[in-house]
């Protein structure tokens, strides 16, 4: 019967249903001789056999799940027009249940791999999403701060080494009560000093040094920076310190008190030997020579001039107010020993022993040293003095230990609260920068760490109220000897006292302009010695200051633990 009857008596032709081509492929489960017209309603279970939609196919779904269950659906009419809501809700009905089913079937016929497969696609993108959500709060951004307020900053073995987020501890800080070690200052085996060439700043290797200068190696260096809570902050404000010195080193070589930069000494203050003995210092304690480092030029040049200052007696000081003589004397020496100590340069013996003649040949009978050889003796010049005779020893120079128990002898004299507080001279009150400057020396003198003295003096010292505070007591002078006196006391002493001084020192230290890299005597409040020493005195103590993980290694601490370290 032809279309044009089936329309006319509303009954279709008994045939097989039309199918849309993408479904006319041959059954995977037929032969493959298997004519495509043998693919009928007859093909199905009788249990799945449905009347027949007409050429409307079911879903995309549908299709698919035929597929994958290697069968293919049979098409059923669309309900004739007039069934109403019951016949749409009749069909809603029958296309879930039936979608149900080839869900179903698909599941169970599918191969085992491909629901791996969707499974772990899906896991895939959950993982992502969450990742994504999440890398937004774990973002973490580091930046250089130069602010008047540096903030929190990293130490130095996490910003290095990377340390896990989960487990960022505070520096490693010796434990209390180790054992002193033994002279500490003894020189090395003779180490013979052989070529290396493979710097344009130097054709010799650094040496070894005498073991209290060790730290300023490169090896040792890194290690006592994260074991004393060094920062890359302040290995950044020592290094423009380094700079702003190299920048006003006059064309002879020398520096001086006065100029070329501003707020300098007061008028009549210029002493050219100490200035340049005092930048020397600060060149020297972060490991630079006139052999090998990156400010090597600076320091030869500074040498050259310094040596042709000293008399044939060893005395440095030659022109000046005549205070300043041991002040002067004790700065050249101190830089002298330490020069010969790190380069074993024989030319530097003779001048260095003849400088150490000099101060031995000063003392006086009460054993310290003040203004004019052999009268009297006050704290403050024979710390200075004191520290030479040690530079020296650590070189291999020869100092007798009878001018050690002499000056023992002058502080036990002038020692007040059972020894754990010190004046300028005998009879006046305690002064905190000569309690200071007075347990270093006990220090470097044998006192064990362990000392009630020391303990209670260190006490005083790291209190709250004279911790480092450029608003309020401004002493340059204190702040040195206060932070070499707790570095070597270390515990929470050097804790308490460190915490404050990395982070004023790097805050203060002048940014921008003509002076970058130095300190203001005078801002924000005047330095107590401003006017005797000016922007370099102040500069190059805060650079000492800074410098301090390194510059000298901790008397009590046990040596062979950081030997271990360097490569």
């Amino acid at each position: 019967m032809g279309s044009a009857e089936y329309q006319q008596h509303g009954s279709p032709p008994p045939r097989e249903p039309d199918l849309p081509p993408a479904l006319l492929q041959p059954n995977p489960l037929e032969r493959p001789n298997t004519p495509k017209a043998s693919v009928s309603a007859q093909a199905v279970p009788r249990e799945r056999q449905v009347p027949a939609r007409g050429p409307e196919v079911g879903s995309h779904r549908e299709a698919s799940a035929s597929i994958l269950a290697g069968r293919v659906p049979v098409a059923r009419p669309i309900p004739v027009a007039g069934g109403g809501e019951r016949t749409l809700k009749v069909r809603a009905e029958e296309d879930k249940q039936q979608e149900i089913e080839l869900t179903a079937l698909a599941r169970r016929n599918a191969p085992p791999w491909l629901i791996s497969a969707i499974f772990h696609a899906v896991l895939m993108i959950v993982l992502g999403l969450i990742f994504i959500a999440n890398s937004e709060a774990d973002r973490v951004e580091l930046s250089a701060v130069y602010a008047e307020n540096l903030g929190d900053q990293l130490e130095f073995d996490s910003f290095l080494a990377g340390n896990d987020d989960e487990k960022v501890e505070e520096p490693v800080l010796t434990p209390d009560n180790l054992p002193l070690v033994d002279n500490p200052y003894a020189a090395p085996p003779k180490v013979e000093i052989v070529p290396r060439g493979t710097s344009s700043a130097s054709d010799v290797a650094p040496p070894q040094v005498g073991l209290a200068l060790q730290g300023r190696e490169a090896g040792m260096k890194r290690a006592l920076l994260a074991a004393y809570g060094g920062t890359a902050t302040t290995e950044a404000a020592v290094h423009r310190g380094l700079e702003w010195l190299a920048k006003n080193q006059r064309p002879g070589g020398s520096w001086s008190l006065l100029r070329p930069y501003t707020s300098g000494a007061a008028e009549g203050q210029e002493n050219e030997a100490a200035a340049t003995a005092m930048a020397l210092l600060a060149f020297q304690g972060a490991g630079n020579t006139h052999r090998f480092g990156e400010f090597q030029r600076v320091v030869a040049d500074g040498w050259q001039w310094l040596l042709k200052q000293q008399g044939a007696d060893g005395c440095f000081f030659q022109r000046g107010l005549y205070h300043s003589r041991f002040y002067t004397q004790g700065q050249c020496t101190i830089a002298l020993c330490e020069l010969y100590g790190m380069t074993a340069d024989q030319a530097l013996r003779e001048p260095a022993q003849r400088a150490i003649e000099y101060i031995l040949n000063s003392q006086s009978s009460e054993g310290g040293w003040r203004y004019i050889p052999q009268s009297d003796s006050d704290v403050s010049v024979t710390g200075w003095i004191l520290m030479a005779m040690q530079s020296a020893r650590m070189a291999g120079l020869e100092v007798p230990d009878e001018n050690f128990r002499r000056v023992e002898r002058f502080l036990d004299k002038v020692a007040l609260e059972g020894g754990s507080q010190y004046p300028y001279r005998r009879g006046e009150e305690a002064r905190l920068s000569m309690t200071a400057e007075g347990l270093l020396c006990r220090q470097y003198l044998g006192w064990k760490q362990s000392d009630p003295r020391l303990i209670e003096g260190m006490r005083w010292i790291t209190s709250p109220e004279n911790l480092i505070d450029f608003n309020k007591d401004r002493d340059a002078y204190y702040w040195y000897y206060a932070t070499q006196a707790a570095h070597h006391m270390e515990g929470d002493y050097w804790k308490r006292w460190n915490e404050v001084m990395r982070q004023a020192l790097p805050e203060q230290q002048i940014k921008r302009g003509k002076e970058a890299g130095s300190w203001d005597p005078l801002k924000p409040t005047r330095d107590r010695y401003e006017a005797n020493g000016g922007r370099l005195y102040v500069t190059c103590l805060h650079i000492y200051m800074l410098e301090v993980y390194y510059r000298h290694l901790p008397l009590y601490a046990k040596i062979s633990s950081f030997l271990q370290t360097t490569p």
